[in-house]
């Protein structure tokens, strides 16, 4: 195993030391337990915060600023944090409208900010995210996955806060973007774990994951290596399928790459996603490509289409200023 490391056990925290240092006008950070929020307090607003085991970044501490998130709380490698992380991040940023959390369906993700929820004393709600349509169930999750649809929604119901959503409104939001968003994943190699010290599945050069999940768990099938089209048409399927969307429908496309891919690569998978919905009647109206939630090194990536309406498009041209995303 080839790591940048120190010291395994330290490594969270030492990469949280130089993502607040790289960041220090955006962000300040936590410990013990480990959260990471806004360094400006928000005007009043609905405080939102994410989180999710490490391995993922961007997703979630990068997300945080003005626009998006106001904090996240980061657990070790692709394990989920706790919920006292979650309290504490929750108590430091509620200014008295109340606290969204925006959790992806993992058993653990869902456990914990269950029981931070219940250990509040101020008005707080969840979206819970489940975009993955690869797997109904797994050992992993109830239900569908979390997974490159968790920034869509952080993305817009974060604009919504911004401008000055209530609870009740940027819940209800929430659901709805992740009602009419869907994903599916494909890697061409594994990960490695650095505690673990190895990859965390095997497979061929000739191979491929398809429907594998955001801590390279397995999905519907692996199978032989195919041209990168052949693949598009394949996970647009199952997406369009989930989604049905009308001819003349608007979306938003988001080509995610799993830390191991290059943008080349990205880019020639949205051109060929580009090709597919133009065959089907589907106008892209908004687009994000590059690695936004990663799984370490895996080399791979997915595809996300979300069903755009006026306010949709409008909250995400919405000012948004994070170590991520700027525009």
């Amino acid at each position: 195993m080839k790591k940048f490391v120190n010291d395994v056990d330290q490594l969270l925290v030492e990469a949280l030391q130089g993502l607040q240092a790289a960041h220090s006008d955006l962000l300040e950070l936590h410990l013990d337990p480990n959260y990471v929020t806004r360094k400006q307090p928000a005007k009043k607003k609905v405080a939102l915060i994410s989180g999710g085991g490490s391995g993922h970044e961007p997703l979630h501490c990068g997300l945080i600023g003005k626009g998006m998130l106001d904090a996240a709380c980061p657990g070790q490698v692709f394990t989920s944090p706790t919920p006292d992380q979650m309290l504490a991040a929750a108590q430091a940023v509620d200014n008295g409208q109340g606290v969204l959390f925006i959790v992806k369906n993992y058993a653990g993700d869902v456990m914990n900010f269950q029981m931070a929820a219940e250990m509040m004393d101020r008005p707080c709600a969840t979206v819970l995210v489940n975009d993955d349509v690869a797997v109904e169930r797994s050992q992993h999750t109830t239900g569908r996955r979390g997974v490159a649809g968790t920034l869509i929604v952080e993305k817009l119901v974060g604009a919504a806060a911004e401008a000055g959503a209530s609870l009740e409104q940027c819940k209800a939001l929430g659901d709805r973007v992740n009602s009419r968003t869907a994903s599916m994943g494909v890697a061409l190699t594994s990960c490695t774990v650095p505690a673990a010290g190895r990859p965390t599945f095997d497979i061929g050069d000739g191979e491929m994951e398809f429907g594998v999940g955001i801590h390279g768990e397995p999905g519907r099938r692996r199978g032989p290596m195919k041209p990168a089209r052949e693949l598009v048409d394949d996970l647009l399927a199952a997406i369009l399928a989930d989604l049905k969307p009308e001819r003349g429908s608007e979306v938003l496309l988001h080509v995610n790459g799993f830390g191991g891919t290059p943008l080349v690569e990205l880019y020639l998978l949205y051109h060929c996603a580009q090709k597919v919905l133009e065959r089907e009647g589907i106008r892209i109206g908004r687009s994000l490509v590059g690695n936004y939630t990663t799984a370490l090194e895996m080399a791979g990536a997915s595809l996300t289409v979300t069903q755009f309406d006026g306010e949709m498009k409008s909250l995400w041209d919405a000012p948004v200023h994070t170590a991520a995303l700027r525009w």
